[in-house]
């Protein structure tokens, strides 16, 4: 039940929100349609599609709250004589309706009246199905900062009475970069799960591939829409190879690229070349990561991998885009190019930052090099110091695994 509500969440709560025009008050709905569930399926069975079921009871409530509330009177107004006169859906509706809603959820969600973290934070929680929680631990940030924003973000939404649509013109350019930003991080939850049992999750990755896929139809003349699109698509064919046969992580080094998407790779060549023939300027972040991405899917071997050009890539998006988290990509990219020595000297340069105290990753990847460079009882350490950050259990398990790697000729 769990697992179907968090997979069609964001549909049923995008399907809401069209009719009630309000965030807020929509997942409201879907949790009432939850609750629904779980009283009937138990004693009716579970239907045949149980997304189409949230989706149709959901709608069902928002209809009749439409009509009841004198509140919404306006609203209903607005939405005019087909809402009042059409019958609630009884048969699901077509999922190739849904696109839009989810579209329209996505730029409402990222509307300018909202900081760029209530954004992003409101967007993971309505179209990711996420926790609070796990937008914290995505974030680096307290959990209650995170519920605040979100609690925050759906009154100021309701409050500006911010209309659910799909901006047009200077407006929809003005909202794009975070609307990029928030499918990218949709993507990123579900090619390495923050928390949970599973490193993947593949439904969040598909809502957000097809997202940017429907963005980049429907801004055609966008660069960094098409360089999105491609990252995704590079990103995606490689989710078949990383994991094992019990769901453990596979690293790139160990990963058999026959199990790479062919398709996806080839659709992500072709929106490369959109995102180059359609700009004017400098490359920007996306095209940049798309860029060092088709640096991995071109190589047949990680032997094979270009390096060099990654680090040069890197170097180029810590200047267009500078975060910690892009220097330790570049510390490990630099670490194949030069030797773990350089790339070491990068990584402890980043033991200050505060935005990676707790990150996993960090001493992860320290573990790694100091690995390399046969510091053998130091990288236990930090591959021990990893694990215990690490709050996805297959990730964790990889790390302890690591640190009980025996001393090479002990």
């Amino acid at each position: 039940m769990e697992t179907v509500f968090r997979l069609e969440s964001p549909r049923v709560i995008a399907g809401a929100a069209r009719i009630v025009r309000d965030v807020g008050i929509a997942e409201e709905l879907a949790q009432d349609a939850l609750v629904a569930a779980l009283e009937r399926w138990p004693r009716d069975g579970v239907p045949d599609n149980p997304g189409a079921w949230l989706m149709a009871t959901a709608r069902h409530r928002a209809v009749d709250l439409v009509r009841r509330r004198e509140t919404y009177a306006r609203k209903l107004a607005e939405i005019g004589r087909d809402l009042e006169t059409a019958a609630p859906p009884e048969v699901p509706a077509d999922p190739d309706d849904i696109d839009d809603d989810l579209l329209r959820l996505v730029f409402t969600a990222c509307h300018p009246v909202l900081s760029r973290e209530a954004r992003t934070a409101l967007t993971l929680r309505l179209l990711g199905g996420l926790t609070t929680a796990e937008i914290a631990r995505a974030h680096l940030v307290p959990e209650p900062t995170i519920a605040q924003r979100i609690v925050r973000a759906k009154r100021t939404l309701a409050k500006k009475n911010v209309a659910f649509e799909v901006p047009c013109g200077p407006d929809r350019e003005a909202r794009l970069g975070s609307v990029l930003d928030v499918i990218y991080l949709i993507f990123n939850e579900g090619y390495a799960a923050t928390a949970g049992d599973d490193l993947l999750r593949p439904g969040l990755c598909e809502d957000a591939l097809r997202l940017a896929r429907v963005l980049s139809a429907l801004m055609p003349k966008e660069p960094e829409v098409h360089a999105l699109t491609a990252l995704l698509e590079f990103q995606a064919s490689r989710a078949a190879a990383r994991t094992g046969p019990h769901g453990e992580p596979v690293l790139l080094k160990d990963q058999n690229r026959r199990r790479w998407n062919r398709l996806l790779i080839a659709r992500g060549v072709r929106a490369l070349e959109r995102a180059g023939a359609t700009a004017t300027g400098a490359p920007g972040p996306y095209a940049l990561q798309a860029a060092i991405a088709a640096c991995h899917a071109r190589a047949h071997t990680y032997e094979e991998t270009d390096w060099r050009t990654i680090a040069t890539l890197y170097g180029l998006l810590a200047a267009r885009a500078p975060s910690p988290v892009v220097e330790l990509n570049r510390a490990v990219a630099v670490s194949m190019a030069d030797g773990p020595a350089e790339g070491l000297k990068l990584v402890d340069a980043l033991a200050a930052e505060p935005a990676l105290r707790g990150y996993h990753l960090l001493p992860s990847v320290r573990g790694d090099l100091l690995a390399r460079l046969g510091r053998t009882a130091e990288a236990r350490t930090e591959f021990t110091r990893a694990a215990a950050l690490a709050r996805n259990g297959p990730e964790r398990d990889l790390l302890l695994r690591r640190a009980a790697e025996p001393t090479p000729g002990a």
